[in-house]
């Protein structure tokens, strides 16, 4: 599973991470090859087959500058459960942001900068963490996430085990309450980024070190049933949407469910 924001070198959402971004290609080439060197990495340990999902909203994988040993999965729509099945052995999480508001997570979001906080069960979850249990969810552990060092904390936090690959730092601390999206994606985006290359070399030593620990590192999970709540950041006008729920026995059904919306509090 790939993304674009926790990629070394990706300085901002605006500048970036969408078509109409003047560094747009130079931030898809950024991702396409932090994501190649994930690949050498885990050939290096014995890897054969490869599923490349380009994870990010906008799409992020240059095809051009893929690694011949991948398939890419891409294109939209996309959605839950990205290809995978229980045939695989391992995940990889690539370019990876911290989830909303957290301490020092540079760009950091969940699913979109409007998006408040995520609650799976009472658990504050990012992309990270839905990426983690959907693989599990075929008994698939992830076994190395890459991205800031915020992401790689919140990774450690959820599988202590896990191999991690900080690529770059952000620099502010604490998160105003209740700023807009349009602020949350502007707010942090100082960061100290590894040169590409130190990156790439660095992502390549982790996956290799992923695959021979594949063993050690267990998937994180939480059991059924499942009720996920969202809440939202303020429109400009200063009004609030309204939280949403999705709930179930099963994890992918509940992931890919339409959202409810939640009554507002009396």
């Amino acid at each position: 599973m790939t993304d674009m924001e926790g990629v070394a070198g990706v300085l901002s959402s605006v500048d970036f991470c969408a078509p109409e971004s003047r560094y747009y290609e130079v931030g898809r080439t950024l991702t396409t090859l932090e994501t190649n060197a994930a690949i050498e990495g885990a050939m290096e340990a014995g890897g054969t087959d490869f599923l490349v999902v380009d994870g990010h909203g906008h799409g992020a994988i240059d095809p051009l500058q893929l690694h011949p040993a991948a398939r890419l999965l891409a294109g939209r729509p996309l959605g839950y459960p990205f290809g995978c099945d229980a045939t695989f052995d391992a995940a990889f999480i690539i370019g990876q942001h911290a989830k909303a508001n957290t301490d020092g997570g540079q760009l950091c979001h969940t699913g979109s900068f409007s998006c408040d906080d995520q609650m799976l069960n009472g658990r504050s979850l990012g992309e990270l963490g839905i990426n983690l249990l959907f693989a599990a969810y075929f008994d698939v552990p992830t076994v190395l996430v890459t991205g800031d060092l915020a992401c790689c904390d919140e990774a450690h936090a959820l599988v202590p085990e896990i191999e991690t690959v900080a690529v770059k730092e952000g620099l502010k601390r604490g998160v105003p309450a209740g700023i807009t999206s349009e602020e949350a994606r502007r707010y942090n985006g100082g960061a100290v980024h590894l040169h590409p290359d130190v990156a790439r070399a660095r992502i390549r030593e982790g996956a290799r070190s992923a695959i021979q620990r594949l063993r050690d590192i267990p998937r994180f999970w939480i059991a059924p049933p499942y009720e996920l709540i969202r809440s939202f950041r303020p429109r400009e006008d200063g009004t609030v949407p309204p939280p949403t729920r999705q709930y179930g026995d099963d994890l992918i059904r509940v992931l890919t469910q339409t959202p409810t919306p939640l009554p507002a509090s009396p």
